[in-house]
């Protein structure tokens, strides 16, 4: 008899994305996301941070001030990290985990990569500009997407 209690896949792909985000430098707002196979594989992850070689200790975090004073301009979000790091070819009909949904920048890379299906645990900034039209442009180009329905149970990792 198998084992009871194991984790659906939502639950461990959402999981990679929330432990990919500790990954991350940015001191209020850390991202993580995760690029699966349709057969349930693991493609590529990613989380926000500044490009490979871009030093994080001389480049601004700040979040308020001159724009090139803040990482707006510098960071790369989780799922545009995620996209470039996959090496395997085609992205064509995938799922994406992420821990927030993407921003319309990143809705258009999506797209682009052929990604047909995107799942995200936060919707902080529903109703703004970049929300609003992400999810119009993941409509226009039919893809999927779906708040992740968290189940409650804890996983403990001592590292």
């Amino acid at each position: 008899m198998k084992r009871a209690g194991y984790i659906s896949w939502d639950e461990y792909f959402m999981g990679v994305s929330y432990l990919s985000a500790q990954r991350s430098k940015d001191p209020s707002t850390q991202v993580g996301a995760c690029i699966v196979s349709n057969d349930n594989k693991i493609l590529s992850m990613g989380y926000n941070g500044f490009p490979n070689g871009v030093s994080d200790d001389e480049f601004p975090w700040e979040r308020e001030g001159e724009e090139l004073q803040t990482k707006y301009p510098y960071v790369t979000h989780s799922e545009l990290n995620a996209i470039l790091n996959y090496r395997g070819g085609s992205l064509e009909g995938t799922k994406l985990y992420v821990s927030l949904f993407p921003c319309n920048e990143c809705a258009k890379a999506i797209i682009q990569a052929g990604i047909k299906t995107v799942v995200y645990a936060d919707d902080k900034y529903d109703g703004t500009p970049a929300n609003v039209a992400a999810k119009r442009l993941f409509n226009a180009a039919g893809v999927r997407y779906y708040k992740y329905q968290k189940s409650g149970k804890k996983v403990e990792i001592e590292l």
